[in-house]
């Protein structure tokens, strides 16, 4: 006897440990190897798109505790009331509907979880007595391999839910567009009764209702005691149907997709109500502009404070074929036009060139054999630097471009991770005009950067995904003054700056040909960018950044403080090492005394070009000849008048505008004292510097544009190569030369007061 017990209780301890070493054994998880569905979510959880995983199933694997309870309860109440209790098996249950089955009754089943899981993980065919009892031994060995709940979290995954919707996770998403977390006592309620005829009961009919009743009033029955609850049981359900699964913000659903295919879960950091607002307005703005064969439009929306986009659109229209809508034109390599001018502005600020009024000038300058002209064919003459900015002058600009050193707007896009880039020789100064190309992301970027400092960080679309912070490429107090140049300019339905929405700082742009019309800037606390144009690059005069974009860009930016109404403002907040200083309006330097009108400017010490202007100076002049007063001077005959000194090539633009100004006398000439003046010696402005000048010998007519600019009080200009006179030119036009052989070469320019000017090239000749 005690020998049999022995042994039956060596046969038990065997057996335990058999089952203990059986459960821990290394094995996989239900979840492995099961394809999934991507699912993609706004920043609220709501879902943007759920995609069939490589079996055709929308399938959403989650772990258990990612189910609401009352979900759990409510299919174990439905599938299985003793699941904690059996062994995989539910013997009363199997032998009760045997007996009702054979018997002569109605068919029933008694599956329990783990054996309705062994017929769908081993897809058994249960119909017959062997497969029957195949799946009962697999519940047996599924039960001892994994445990009850490893087994219930893959039944809850892999139920079916209607069609090819397997799981509650992608039940609850598809039928009420929320996680299965998240789900009702009512809906889970219905979702519980949908697996045992998912085909019938999918479109969440009368046959869903009557059993969801049925099951509610076992539930209520279950908790009497609960009389809050128990209302809720009997709530009505509507559910979305399968055919309305959404699929929205296609375009960065799309971009997620291919650059992570790995991932299946992506919580974007989209904002439904934002990117509504971009793709109703892009809709209704295309509408209207459609007679214009303006037909195609992108926008992207950013929130600078984490660099977050809140809103994509990369057509006007994704199913629209004519379009090409499936595109992704915010990917698209563009020509960003003048929108990258701000840039270079800032740089010049950086490097001491500029500060915002400074005085440029809007003339036409030939830049070797680069023109440029600006965009309504005309010349501003002596503009203020912010000014030029806003009313994107084209020469001022160019100009800006052959000054900016370490780094260049080249070297200042690379740094910025603009990708692609060709040579800077490649582009040369036709760069500062838009000739690179970027994309909307990449421009986005740039402008974010403006509104975050000067530092450089990386745009996100997933939330738990952080902005790289990148370098700072503009000091604080040259990317405040950009933008504060920026929010003066004029809206284009020429209402006041900031009227309908928040702080604007913008900019235009317009591609060569009308390809391409841009608008850019930072709204508050946000960075826009719109485009429109056509996929396929073909030009339309109406595709002019002013005319087209900024409409568009205004529209969105209106709407945005009426969709955030609890964000502020954002207020631009001078650094602390920028200081006010009043300058003289005409010159943009210091006032003398003779100034007639200053304006105050924003500067940094240390660093903006800051002199005493020499503009406004007095003259001496004798009233009976109207000349210049000459030593000895009479009191009586004569008196003091100031003249603004403009150099030679502003006197001409501002003659050739039909505002000539006053050629102030010169005391030198008039009083016969040579080499008495002091006016400014000439400067050059061609040959550039650093430039290679590449000539045709099949072209004899070919030459090379001498000019300089001279004081007011010189006449001509005398040039000379290597000590070799070449000619004589009058003050205010140039001279051509041709060399007659390659080389390099020193060109002096010398005014007829003896004072010069000279500059190095390289000359190469080519058949």
């Amino acid at each position: 006897m005690k020998r049999r017990f022995g042994s039956l209780v060596a046969v038990l301890i065997t057996l335990v440990l058999g089952l203990v070493v059986l459960r821990y054994w290394p094995r996989p998880g239900f979840a492995e190897g099961q394809p999934g569905s991507h699912l993609v979510l706004a920043a609220d959880g709501s879902l943007l798109r759920m995609t069939l995983a490589a079996d055709g199933q929308y399938r959403v694997w989650v772990p258990l505790n990612a189910v609401a309870p009352s979900l759990v309860e409510a299919i174990l109440l439905k599938e299985d009331q003793y699941f904690y209790w059996h062994p995989g098996i539910n013997p009363v249950a199997l032998v009760r509907a045997a007996a009702e089955t054979y018997g002569g009754g109605t068919r029933q089943g008694a599956s329990t979880l783990s054996m309705q899981l062994a017929r769908r993980w081993y897809g058994l065919n249960t119909r017959s007595i062997p497969g029957k009892l195949e799946q009962l031994v697999l519940a047996l060995w599924l039960e001892a391999r994994y445990g009850k709940d490893a087994i219930l979290e893959a039944y809850l995954n892999l139920a079916p839910m209607g069609g090819n919707v397997e799981g509650v996770e992608a039940g609850s998403r598809i039928y009420f567009n929320k996680p299965a977390s998240k789900l009702s006592l009512a809906e889970s309620l219905a979702l519980a009764v949908l697996p045992q005829k998912p085909s019938a009961r999918g479109d969440f009919g009368e046959d869903l209702q009557a059993a969801r009743r049925l099951l509610a009033a076992q539930w209520q029955a279950a908790h009497v005691d609960d009389e809050v609850r128990l209302a809720l049981a009997e709530l009505p359900v509507s559910a979305r149907s399968r055919r309305h699964l959404p699929f929205r913000a296609p375009h960065l659903v799309e971009q997620l997709l291919a650059a992570e295919p790995a991932r299946q879960r992506f919580d974007t950091t989209l904002d439904p109500a934002l990117q509504n607002l971009l793709e109703r307005q892009i809709r209704r703005y295309i509408g209207e502009r459609g007679q214009l064969g303006v037909v195609n439009a992108t926008a992207i929306l950013v929130d600078s404070r984490d660099m977050a986009v809140k809103a994509l659109v990369g057509s006007a229209n994704y199913f629209d074929a004519a379009i090409a809508g499936q595109v992704n034109g915010v990917l698209a390599k563009r020509s960003p036009g003048s929108t990258l001018k701000p840039f270079l502005y800032g740089l010049a600020i950086d490097q001491g060139l500029i500060h915002p009024m400074s005085v440029l000038k809007d003339a036409p300058t030939a830049f070797g054999p680069f023109q440029p002209e600006n965009f309504d064919g005309r010349f501003a003459g002596p503009v203020a630097a912010r000014d030029a900015l806003v009313r994107s002058r084209n020469v001022p600009a160019v100009w800006l471009a052959t000054q900016v050193r370490e780094p260049s707007l080249h070297g200042f896009l690379h740094s910025a991770g603009v990708s692609h880039l060709k040579s800077e020789t490649h582009y040369g100064l036709a760069l500062a005009l838009g000739g690179g190309e970027l994309s909307m992301e990449e421009l986005a970027t740039l402008y974010a950067l403006l509104a975050n400092e000067g530092r450089l960080k990386s745009l996100r679309y997933r939330q738990d995904q952080k902005s790289a912070e990148g370098p700072r490429l503009l000091s604080p107090e040259a990317a405040f003054l950009v933008l504060d140049m920026l929010k003066d300019n004029p809206r284009p339905d020429g209402l006041p700056a900031g009227a309908r929405s928040w702080t604007t700082a913008w900019k235009t742009g317009t591609s060569w040909g009308f390809r391409d019309a841009w608008t850019a800037g930072v709204v508050g606390h946000y960075v826009l960018v719109v485009w429109a144009g056509n996929f396929d690059g073909h030009g339309n005069p109406a595709l002019v950044g002013i005319d087209t974009a900024a409409p568009l860009f205004f529209r969105i930016a209106d709407a945005l403080p009426l969709n955030l109404a609890r964000t502020p403002d954002r207020l631009l907040q001078p650094p602390r090492g920028l200081q006010h200083v009043e300058v003289c309006a005409a010159s943009g330097e210091l006032p003398n005394a003779w100034c007639p009108q200053t304006v105050s400017s924003w500067f940094i010490p240390g660093k903006s070009p800051i002199k005493v202007s020499s503009l406004h100076r007095p003259v001496l002049i004798d009233m009976r000849t109207g000349k210049a007063a000459c030593p000895p001077i009479d009191p009586a005959h004569t008196r003091q008048e100031v003249f603004e000194f403009w150099s030679s090539d502003m006197q001409k633009l501002f003659r050739e505008a039909g505002m000539p100004r006053r050629s102030p006398p010169d005391p030198a000439r008039d009083c016969g004292l040579a080499g008495s003046s002091t006016g400014e010696a000439p400067r050059l402005l061609s040959p550039l510097n650093q430039v290679v000048y590449t000539l045709r010998l099949s072209h004899p007519l070919e030459s090379i544009a001498l000019q300089a600019t001279a004081g007011a009080e010189v006449k001509k200009l005398y040039w000379f190569a290597d000590k070799q006179y070449l000619g004589t030119s009058a003050r205010d036009a140039g001279l051509a030369w041709r060399p007659e052989k390659s080389g390099r070469f020193s060109v002096l320019a010398v005014d007829d007061l003896g004072r010069g000017a000279s500059r190095e090239l390289r000359v190469e000749f080519m058949p």
